[in-house]
Parts: C-alpha cells; sequence; structure tokens
C-alpha cells in the first residue's frame, strides 16, 4: 500500500527526503534506489524497528541516516531542510495532527513535495469492534482521519495543491496462523501496551469473531506542496 505514496513523488535522484515512520525499512530502500545522488532520514519511535532498517539499509550507509523520533512531539531534531517527506502506515498514530503538519511544513523546502498514505475515517473498523467485544478498547488510540479535515489543517499550515482521497484496500490471508501473527504485529502490540503472552491469545479470539482471513482498511492519501 506505502508503493503508491512513493510514487507521487517526483524525484530526479539528488533529493533529500525524510522518510517518517520508515519501520523495518522496507519502503525505505525503494525510495534510496530512486536517489543514487541524494540523501534519506529515515525516523521511527522504535528501537527495535531501527535495528531491522540498519540492517537492510546496510548497502546504502554513506545516504541514509537512521534516526530515533518521535512523531508525536515536534519540532524534530533536524539539520536543515528536505526537499520531501514520505509516510507511510504511521500518521494514524500520530494525535494531534495540526501539530504534526506544522512540524512538517517547518522542515520542508518552499515547495517542497509531501506524500503520505496512514488509517483514514472509517479505516479497520471490523477489527476495532473485534478488540472491542474482547473488552479492549483501541479506537482511542488512533487518529483516523477525513479528506475534508485534513485538506483544511494541511492548507491552514502552508501547504498548497493539496489532494485528498479514501481508497478502500483488503488485505487477505493464506492462513489463520498468518493472520493471528499480522493482528498482533501492527495492531495490537502498539495499540493496547498488553503484555506479550496475552497478544496472540487476544488476536486468535478477534480472528473467530471476524470469521473471515481478510481485513478491511480504508487508507487516506495525501500529497501537497509547502506554499
Amino acid at each position: 500500500m506505502g508503493a503508491a505514496a512513493l510514487d507521487r513523488l517526483e524525484l530526479s535522484g539528488t533529493e533529500r527526503v525524510l522518510d517518517a515512520g520508515c519501520g523495518s525499512g522496507r519502503l525505505t530502500e525503494e525510495l534510496l534506489e530512486r536517489l543514487p545522488r541524494g540523501h534519506v532520514i529515515a525516523v521511527d519511535g522504535s528501537v527495535s524497528m531501527l535495528a531491522q532498517a540498519a540492517r537492510r539499509l546496510e548497502r546504502f550507509a554513506d545516504r541514509v541516516t537512521l534516526r530515533q523520533v518521535d512523531l508525536d512531539a515536534p519540532p524534530w531534531p533536524m539539520e536543515g531542510h528536505v526537499d520531501a517527506v514520505l509516510s507511510t502506515a504511521t500518521f494514524h498514530w500520530i494525535r494531534d495532527h495540526d501539530a504534526l503538519f506544522e512540524g512538517l511544513a517547518g522542515i520542508l523546502h518552499v515547495d517542497g513535495q509531501l506524500s503520505f498514505q496512514c488509517g483514514g475515517e472509517g479505516n479497520a473498523s471490523a477489527l476495532i469492534e473485534a478488540a472491542r467485544a474482547e473488552g479492549v478498547e483501541t479506537a482511542q488510540r488512533f487518529n483516523m482521519a477525513g479528506t475534508l479535515v485534513t485538506r483544511q489543517r494541511l492548507e491552514a499550515h502552508g501547504f498548497k495543491d493539496v489532494k485528498t482521497w479514501l481508497e478502500p484496500r483488503t488485505v487477505a490471508f493464506e492462513s489463520r496462523e498468518q493472520m493471528i501473527d499480522y493482528i498482533v504485529t501492527p495492531y495490537l502490540r502498539p495499540a493496547t501496551g498488553l503484555p506479550e503472552a496475552e497478544l496472540a491469545d487476544l488476536a486468535t479470539r478477534m480472528v473467530e469473531r471476524l470469521g473471515v482471513l481478510a481485513i478491511d482498511y480504508i487508507r487516506l492519501n495525501v500529497s501537497a506542496r509547502r506554499g
């Protein structure tokens, strides 16, 4: 799902780009391949994710900077501005989008590009309801924003040429075990703070409630430029 956000960036190969929420570095690797004379600042709040990214991106060591950053707490430690910001599956974890967009505007060059996708309004509703039915509330952990409010916030913080749209996506799984592991890793572990021993059991009960080996998502897609 994140590849489309990368494809929306217009890159000549020399840009300095911020990957906001790089995770294990999978998409960062594709970004670096498109920047043979550029540089990527890849940030994430998780030390373990950054360690995975460091291993994956070892061959790009001279063109990538890895840094632990709490995107919930701008302004962030940055040396200079960037030409573009890319983010995938991250901004729905950020509670204050006004502060986020203000921070992004502050580090982008004028006319710099912003491209991101994240959970949008109505996203993962079946997962949220399944967890709720098991006595675990997760909805308050997310910020599933809609298109209009996102465009208004971006424009209020100096962005132009703002395009926002929602896109439904379904992720299907080959086995029950694969789906359980998926629910634990990007959803329950960061959303609940439950002990590790309880996560797989909760995910198993949620899969039983859902009754299908698939999860429906609604992704918020955004492209804009710094005014």
